[in-house]
Parts: structure tokens; C-alpha cells; sequence
């Protein structure tokens, strides 16, 4: 994985657990840690032969993978979290806006199925779980979001992250658990693999065929977009993260004592407006974007930002990879996956 920070790592060789290992991050989470010789177990609901375009670059049966398809709902995780040191929890519902329609399959998944992988690695002794959080908890904010500030989310999605983000800490707080935790909180990631309904991968198809982009309120929404490569980073970093320097973002056990877990903000360290989002993509591939402007929808929050101080004390995080940089590289992505398609004739 190009753009690896310095710093914290995992032991060498350890085995680990990435839950929604065939995901847009997830995949990524998975290539970066078979790349530093790590053991992978990689669970998703999806089959290795059944990926979409999201998945895996590389074939699932690989050197140190062991992928497994598994539901973090129903079955057995003892066998997953068998011998690992860490576990990656990803396995999620995403989306703000489908989150007002089916409810039930969010609160299943990303807090049923959270408890169910936060009691397993109770079980199985795993030393870290980082659990992959969102800035959606934050809800409707001022200015550039703390992780020690009140939430507030506006979206049933938001609800279910900070419901799996207190199960996690819950855990962790619990007198002799052996797992400490970090609840990372993404901010609006983008970058190659990207789901195809993603903001950033949706205005790049549009510029490439023409087809419009739904623009939802006049485009002075702002958000903190993250690259993925720096989201891996981030997210490798906090298996060996330092818990005592979260400061206020840090969480002791009810008795006292080292902190226990510890909640950072990921974010890609500038938070943009729609309209500048929009120009930056016909900038990048020379194409004008044609817009459908539509009503703003529910759960859509005015911005978002990441407040990375604590990122930057705890993980070493910087972002590395700018806006601009970062969408040249998901459109270079794009024409490969298009080219590929149009060779195999699959399009």
C-alpha cells in the first residue's frame, strides 16, 4: 500500500482478523497488511468468487489470507478471532440516507453484530480491537469536530455507529477484559474500490459518460474527504496505538486505572464545500460535469470536519494525500476498471 505512515506497527508476522474484508476499506485494510507479512483472517457475507467491483484487487486466495464468509449476526466467531492479536471491525450497514427506510438491517449489523464481535474477542483474548466509527455520530456541528464533544447524530445510520462505538468501549471498560479498543471515526473516505453510489466516484463516472449528478441543496454542504491510503494508515497505527496519550478522548475503567480505549477522529484535514468538489472533478478530468439539483435530503448535515490533534498524538496521523491528488488517482482507477470491462466485454 503506498503512502504508509512511519511509526506505530503491528508485531511482526501477528495474525489478525479484518471483519468486512471485502469492502471499499476493508480490501485496502487487508492488501496493506499482507503486504508487512501479517496473517490475515478476512470475513465477509460475501463470497471470494462474488466480490463486486469494491472487492479485492488481488485474487482472495493468497499467501497469509484465509478468507472466511461469515455473519457477524448469527454465526459462531470463536473460530475467526481463534489466535489473532488484533481485530479490525468493518463489517457494516453504510449509508446515511437508506438508514430512514430499513433500520432493522443497521441496528442487526453494525450494533447487534458489534456486540457479537466485541464478546468474541472477550472469549478469545485478542489484545486490540479497533472498531471503524464514522464522523456521523458528530451530527450537526460548528466547526471542526473533537472527540471529546457532546454527539449528537442525525441519521438512524449515525445512531448505529455511536450505539457500536459505547458497545465497544462498554467492553473494554468491563473489570478483566483483555481487549483494549480504539473506535476510529472515518470521515466521508474516498479513493479506488469506492462504493459506485460514494459522492467522489459518482461525479467521476458523470464527467466520464455525462450523465447527471444529483446535487442535493445548492453544493455549500462541505466535507472532510479522506483518502483511503491514509484511512489504512490510521487504521494499522491504532492496533499499536498509545491509549495514556488520548488525553480526553481516553477512557479508564469505572474503578481507575490505564485507560482502556480511546476514541480519534480520521480525517483528510480540510474540509471542502459541493460546488469546489464538483469544480475540482471537471478540473481533473477536463469534463464538465452536468448537474440535477435536488432538494437537501434527511441526515444530510451541513459539514463536516476533523479536529486531528488527538489523530496526531495518538497515531502519528497526518494526512498525506490531498483532494486533488488523491481524485486523480480514483479516476486514473476508474478508466482501468472501465478499460478492463470494455476488453473483457463485460460493460
Amino acid at each position: 500500500m503506498a503512502d504508509r505512515h512511519p511509526g506505530h506497527g503491528l508485531p511482526p508476522r501477528s495474525r489478525v482478523l479484518v471483519t468486512g474484508a471485502a469492502g471499499f476499506i476493508g480490501s485496502h485494510l487487508v492488501d496493506a497488511l499482507l503486504a508487512d507479512g501479517h496473517q490475515v483472517v478476512g470475513l465477509d457475507l460475501r463470497t471470494p468468487d462474488g466480490h463486486p467491483p469494491a472487492g479485492p484487487a488481488a485474487p482472495p486466495a493468497r499467501p497469509g489470507y484465509t478468507p472466511l464468509r461469515s455473519d457477524i449476526t448469527t454465526d459462531d466467531l470463536a473460530p475467526a478471532v481463534e489466535g489473532c492479536d488484533t481485530v479490525f471491525h468493518l463489517a457494516a450497514i453504510p449509508g446515511v440516507r437508506p438508514s430512514w427506510d430499513s433500520f432493522r438491517r443497521y441496528a442487526e449489523t453494525n450494533v447487534v453484530g458489534t456486540q457479537r464481535v466485541a464478546e468474541a474477542c472477550l472469549a478469545g483474548a485478542v489484545r486490540r480491537l479497533v472498531y471503524a466509527s464514522s464522523s456521523s455520530v458528530y451530527g450537526l456541528v460548528g466547526g471542526p469536530s473533537r472527540e471529546d464533544q457532546a454527539t449528537a447524530p442525525a441519521s438512524p445510520y449515525g445512531v448505529s455507529k455511536l450505539a457500536g462505538e459505547q458497545l465497544c468501549h462498554a467492553y473494554a471498560a468491563r473489570p478483566g477484559h483483555p481487549t483494549t479498543v480504539v473506535a476510529l471515526r472515518y470521515f466521508t473516505v474516498y479513493g479506488p474500490r469506492q462504493r459506485p453510489d460514494m459522492a467522489i466516484g459518482r461525479l467521476l463516472t458523470a464527467a466520464a459518460t455525462g450523465e447527471p449528478f444529483p446535487l442535493y441543496g445548492d453544493g455549500s454542504h462541505r466535507r472532510d474527504f479522506t483518502f483511503v491510503s491514509d484511512v489504512v494508515a490510521a487504521t494499522v497505527a491504532a492496533a499499536s496505538a498509545d491509549l495514556t496519550a488520548g488525553g480526553p478522548a481516553a477512557r479508564s475503567a469505572p474503578g481507575g486505572g490505564p485507560p482502556r480505549s480511546v476514541t480519534v477522529n480520521v480525517g483528510g484535514g480540510a474540509s471542502v464545500p459541493m460546488t469546489e468538489v464538483v469544480d475540482l472533478v471537471e478540473r481533473v478530468t477536463g469534463r464538465p460535469v452536468r448537474l440535477d439539483r435536488l432538494p437537501e435530503r434527511d441526515g444530510d448535515v451541513p459539514a463536516t470536519a476533523a479536529d486531528l490533534t488527538v489523530a496526531a498524538r495518538v497515531l502519528g496521523y497526518r494526512p498525506r494525500v490531498g483532494l486533488a491528488e488523491g481524485m486523480a488517482r480514483h479516476a486514473r482507477w476508474l478508466r482501468r476498471v472501465e478499460s478492463t470491462a470494455a476488453l473483457s466485454g463485460t460493460r
